[in-house]
């Protein structure tokens, strides 16, 4: 992702004492949030710090690729800025880059747009097929789909109403009768993730699935990112891309995403409701104007947003993240 502001002086001190706090924090979280079974310390560690490189490489080739290609159209760009969120979500927030000049024409805006995205995927790609090939086939606890979503702000504000009718009733509402002893964190598929473990491991036998070893689970927040990047939204990834394809027009493609996060909110689940204000509340659905608007599309740039879209739905997941309990 890119944020646009005005010229400031390189810092290079900044760059990497947030890169190594970033270092610290995803570790932290990791073992923390995802553990991986009773292990010695120096595993946990080795499991932690394996989690927090591959995280680490996908997030900064994203940014890499929009540094590079920007400083390749000869566009003022600085270097990431890794964020670092201790004790919360995966323990960053991600990494940014600033444009500090104008973006000359479409084309350029296509080359910077899309080379963060496929520049992740390139490397949270060998990642999650190295990581496959170490996860070990464990008991899959059972995963029931419903709709709408357990999650969903539906089914929560039903959750909600029947919590009111008791506080107001008391036994109106009978207790629920089902004892539960495990629970257990599951990463969804995308179609993506679906045929890299087709590729690996092929089909896998009923009522198995496999223990992710911290390269998958860090190459799965990969593909997470690209989802959530390359929305066509404002001046998300793309968002560059809908403007170039479609200038002004694409402030109704944002518009019509936005109501695909509010359905998703709706009836999946809750969380998509941050991403949905973050997309019109925080980045818009607006895009400022490249400086040479005449220059036309190449078909080759109107090909890799075809691409890139292909890896939005790709990398898609209406409920990313579940917790099983049964």
């Amino acid at each position: 992702m890119e944020s646009a502001t005005v010229r400031t002086a390189n810092r290079p001190w900044l760059h990497l004492l947030l890169f190594v706090l970033t270092v610290g924090t995803t570790s932290f979280t990791f073992d923390k949030a995802f553990p991986m079974g009773p292990l010695p310390d120096g595993e946990r560690l080795a499991h932690a710090l394996t989690f927090s490189a591959a995280l680490l490489a996908i997030l900064g080739s994203h940014e890499m690729g929009h540094y590079l290609l920007a400083r390749l159209h000869g566009v003022d760009a600085s270097l990431p800025y890794f964020i670092p969120l201790p004790y919360l979500g995966v323990g960053t927030l991600g990494a940014v880059i600033r444009i500090r000049s104008r973006i000359p024409t479409r084309n350029a805006l296509v080359d910077i747009g899309a080379a963060g995205p496929l520049a992740g995927l390139l490397v949270a790609l060998p990642v999650l097929l190295w990581g496959l090939g170490h996860s070990p086939l464990v008991d899959a606890p059972p995963v029931h789909a419903s709709f709408p979503g357990d999650t969903s702000l539906w089914n929560l504000a039903g959750e909600l109403v029947q919590w009111a009718r008791e506080k107001l009733f008391p036994g109106s509402v009978p207790p629920p009768l089902e004892v539960f002893s495990h629970q257990a964190i599951v990463f969804s598929d995308s179609l993506l993730m679906r045929g890299l473990k087709w590729l690996v491991l092929g089909h896998l036998p009923a009522g198995k699935d496999i223990q992710e070893h911290p390269a998958v689970i860090a190459g799965w927040f990969g593909l997470l990112v690209t989802l959530l990047n390359l929305m066509p939204v404002g001046q998300f990834d793309g968002g560059h891309l809908a403007f170039a394809l479609w200038g002004k027009h694409a402030r109704w493609v944002g518009k019509v995403m936005a109501l695909v996060l509010l359905f998703l909110t709706l009836f999946y689940t809750i969380t998509w409701g941050v991403w949905l204000l973050v997309a019109t509340k925080v980045v818009g659905f607006g895009h400022p104007e490249v400086t040479q608007p005449a220059e036309p599309l190449g078909l080759g740039r109107k090909l890799v947003c075809a691409v890139c879209f292909l890896a939005l739905a790709g990398c898609a997941m209406p409920v990313p993240i579940r917790m099983v309990i049964w």
